[in-house]
């Protein structure tokens, strides 16, 4: 329930801070005063967008903050599923700016108007006077009976089951078309995956073949070079390794004399060693190293392929190819498996079908029994309030075999008659503004009793009505607060009088600027506040009295 809000600068309000009774709460007010702007400024905490040309003064920003007691309302899931602090006292706050940029919290911490719209919904009904067109919607009707009839649960597995069903359907039909396709085009990747597989590609086979026509192509010139230093090395005169065993030969001869020149003459001896070793890795060479068009043939008519292969699929290596090629494989595999996998989900889409064949029996059975229900419970609570021979009518359609929507197979019609002798007809053509105020009234009254919601604030829903009847409605309201907070906006004494709380919106001009507060009155306040609501701004001894019998 709400338990209390505060504004800061919002519309005609500068400050204004008041606490609600966990009961039925009147808001009484001349008209203009800044009672729907209170409602407005409400509505941003629970998620409603925001203009900045609403502000008191344009140079602050707008806080709205709202404390409300969520103990015993099942909201434990709803924190933890958002990471949210869950606190007896939960706080919920907006903060605005000039500019409009806004921000959002639930107990301090930062959250996006989504959320912050989810859990206002869990916590407040508002209706206003505007909102009895929705009764005319079959969506809200429908509503109206799964609320009556606790297929909350049941409703939310057959939406699932519906939405699954859905999504198989587009997934069915966009796997047939692929199918249908592909199996055109079967005999083109089939072409191309028979060339790459023959064409047996080796991931690093173009680098190696590259390297080997470098040296094919050169062969002459790399067995001249290779002559050339086994010539200089060992065999023309004087060659380089006589040279150097001499060299060592003296330097052995003298090493005894100095101990520099014995580390000078090992070091020799392994430079002499080395260069024996390289002579007769060139040899080897050289000897392997010849001349071969054969091979060269070959290679060059290899690497023809593969860049041949590389042109026309738009790649430049071998990887690329061999991707292609697995990719054109599994391609061919699908294809050629595709009616297997379209039988299968087939064969998934007739069970889901019959699960949600299910769901939707036990949803038409469940509303089936509710429906006399729902019309016997509204039937009584519209002759509380004035209307004995009204009538609501709930007519009921079921879509044909096979067929579903987002709700079941079931289409629900309110049909309503307000006088005797009078056939029920849709509301929007039979039923008057003061009609569908007590009709709503009525169907608020039996959905509350169900459902957890801790608030409902009807803004003016008394459009039409007056005396007696206005009278009924305010005792309505009085029982519908035992279970739960209510609080009413009203022009009428009658309604006012039921309260347990009794607040007053009023404009305050004692300053330049005209600002909006509000404020709970005292018994005595009541007693001229009733007064006033009855005969004017100067009420007589006789309205009053009037206002007295009503609080009493």
């Amino acid at each position: 329930m709400l338990k209390r809000l505060a504004i800061s600068n919002y519309a005609l309000i500068d400050t204004l801070d008041i606490s609600f009774s966990n009961e039925l709460n009147i808001l009484t007010g001349e008209t203009g005063a800044g009672k729907s702007i209170i409602l407005g400024a409400l509505s941003l905490i629970l998620g409603q967008r925001a203009e900045g040309k609403y502000f008191f003064n344009q140079q602050k920003k707008c806080v709205i903050e709202g404390t409300f007691l969520v103990n015993g309302f099942h909201l434990n899931d709803f924190f933890e599923e958002n990471d949210l602090d869950y606190e007896l006292e939960t706080v919920l706050r907006r903060e605005i700016s000039s500019d409009g940029k806004s921000r959002a919290f639930i107990n301090d911490t930062p959250v996006n108007l989504v959320i912050l719209k989810k859990l206002g919904e869990k916590l407040i009904d508002i209706h206003s006077q505007h909102a009895t067109l929705e009764i005319n919607d079959e969506d809200f009707q429908l509503l109206v009976i799964d609320t009556i009839a606790g297929n909350k649960d049941l409703l939310e597995n057959y939406n699932l089951t519906y939405k699954l069903y859905r999504h198989t359907q587009s997934k069915l039909k966009e796997l047939i078309s692929q199918s249908e396709q592909s199996k055109s085009d079967l005999d083109y990747f089939q072409f191309q995956f028979d060339e790459l597989e023959k064409a047996n590609l080796a991931e690093d086979e173009q680098t190696q073949l590259e390297q080997e026509q470098d040296v094919l192509t050169h062969a002459e010139e790399i067995k001249r070079s290779l002559l050339g230093a086994i010539g200089i090395l060992g065999e023309q005169d004087p060659a380089v390794i006589n040279q150097l065993k001499e060299a060592a030969l003296s330097l052995g001869a003298a090493e005894k004399y100095n101990p520099e020149i014995k580390e000078l003459h090992e070091r020799l001896t392994s430079s002499l060693i080395e260069v024996k070793d390289i002579l007769s890795e060139i040899e080897r060479i050289e000897q392997h190293s010849s001349v071969d068009e054969a091979r060269l043939e070959d290679v060059n008519q290899r690497l023809d392929t593969l860049y041949s292969l590389q042109k026309k699929h738009r790649v430049s290596s071998n990887l690329e190819l061999i991707d292609l090629r697995n990719t054109l494989s599994d391609k061919l595999n699908s294809i050629l498996f595709a009616d297997e996998d379209i039988e299968k989900l087939k064969n998934e889409l007739d069970s889901i079908n019959s699960k949600l064949g299910e769901l939707a029996e036990q949803l038409y059975r469940s509303r089936i029994s509710s429906i006399p229900r729902v019309e016997e419970n509204i039937k009584g609570t519209l002759h509380q309030v004035g209307m004995p021979n009204a009538v609501l009518q709930i007519s009921h359609e079921r879509l044909d075999v096979g067929k579903f929507d987002l709700n079941g197979t079931d289409q629900i019609r309110f049909l309503f008659s307000a006088n005797k002798g009078q056939a029920p007809l849709p509301m929007n053509k039979v039923a008057s503004g003061g009609e569908l105020s007590r009709l709503m009234l009525s169907i608020k009254s039996l959905v509350a009793v169900h459902t957890s919601l801790p608030t409902i604030i009807f803004d003016e829903i008394d459009t039409g009505i007056s005396g007696e009847v206005a009278l009924k409605v305010g005792n309505i309201m009085e029982k519908l607060s035992e279970n739960m907070q209510v609080i009413a906006i009203t022009h009428l004494p009658q309604i006012a009088a039921r309260g347990k709380a009794h607040y007053t919106v009023y404009k305050d001009e004692q300053t330049d600027i005209t600002h909006t507060n509000i404020r709970q009155i005292s018994s005595d306040e009541r007693v001229m506040e009733l007064a006033k609501m009855l005969s004017g701004n100067n009420p007589g001894e006789s309205a009053i009295l009037n206002a007295k019998e009503l609080l009493n």
